[in-house]
């Protein structure tokens, strides 16, 4: 028993790699069909039919570019920091339940789609996800570059700020469910209201809180890539580029299932439709959210994004906390 445990964790882990990597490298050719689609343009087209092996040259590309090192760098630092980025998102994605559990064919084997179902799997994710700040920071302090220090300097600020604010916009539900287990809210929702009916404030500062923290327009200010540099990522090519790459696409995906897992009902069924294609449906529609906002929406400044957070989302999410204790009361 303990042994079939392990294993199937390990599987676990490996497909979760293994999908969400190229899930990562996919969302990036899907991005710029939709972008151009918007922007009346082709998009990817001369690499396989309709360019969808655009994918497959550009990871041909990211393996084999040189990986250049600045000659001052704390090279340590420098080398482990994309490593972080990568490796934080995905531990993140260790206490999410992406389907309902299932039998295997023509045995009585159950699975539960979930690495590692903790009590505190909401509290997991987000400390997991906080701990990936120290990839940019370390990025832009090991780089020996000032705008690459900057950068990082900004990079740490947006992600901080906005964790408060993804923080206070779970505390509302959370509090009526009165659990911390992702499969628990997931549960509540169960034959239900989805709690995205009950709390469309905390959903909405979730969500905004999500376009920050994984470097999404209108608030790329990460690298934004209006600049000549790519601040803290400045001095990084090849393939340790494209570990942070991965990373940001990786967070949206989780990002997408905590919002779909918490806000809208999870992997239930609805009506006919079985729960797995439904929570598929959901992140689906998240990712595509993604996407757009990034061709309909401008840049903001540093100091927008600042008074935004501080002045109007954080007394916000305050404001909705309140009124939720007082109701529950």
């Amino acid at each position: 028993m303990e042994s079939s445990y392990i294993i199937e964790t390990i599987v676990k882990i490996i497909v979760i790699l293994t999908v969400f990597s190229a899930l990562a490298g996919f969302t990036t050719y899907f991005e710029r069909k939709i972008l151009a689609f918007m922007q009346r343009r082709l998009g990817p087209m001369h690499v396989g039919p309709f360019g969808v092996l655009q994918v497959l040259a550009d990871g041909i590309k990211l393996f084999t570019k040189e990986d250049i090192v600045p000659q001052n760098a704390v090279k340590p630092i420098f080398l482990i920091a994309p490593v972080i980025a990568a490796a934080t998102a995905f531990i993140a994605m260790s206490a999410v339940p992406f389907f309902p559990e299932f039998t295997i064919p023509f045995t009585d084997y159950t699975v539960r789609p979930i690495v590692s179902d903790v009590n505190v799997g909401v509290l997991f994710v987000i400390g997991v996800m906080a701990t990936g700040m120290y990839a940019p920071l370390l990025a832009g302090m090991a780089s020996n570059n000032k705008w690459s220090l900057l950068g990082a300097a900004r990079t740490v600020i947006q992600m901080l700020s906005f964790e408060v604010v993804s923080g206070l916009a779970l505390i509302a539900p959370l509090m009526i469910v009165g659990s911390l287990s992702l499969i628990d809210i997931n549960n509540y929702q169960e034959g239900g209201l989805w709690l995205v009916v009950v709390q469309p404030v905390a959903f909405i500062l979730y969500m905004i809180a999500g376009y920050a923290e994984t470097n999404r327009t209108p608030f790329d200010l990460l690298e934004h890539e209006a600049e000549i540099i790519t601040g803290f990522a400045t001095e990084y090519s090849g393939i340790r580029w494209g570990l942070f790459a991965i990373g940001e696409y990786a967070n949206m995906f989780t990002v997408s299932f905590v919002a779909a897992l918490v806000f809208l009902g999870g992997f239930n069924s609805f009506y006919f439709i079985p729960g797995g294609i439904m929570i598929l449906l959901k992140v689906s529609v998240l990712i595509f959210f993604f996407l757009w906002v990034r061709a309909a929406w401008p840049h903001v400044r540093p100091d927008q994004l600042m008074w935004l957070c501080w002045k109007v989302l954080m007394p916000l999410g305050l404001i909705n906390i309140l009124i939720t204790g007082l109701v529950l009361i």
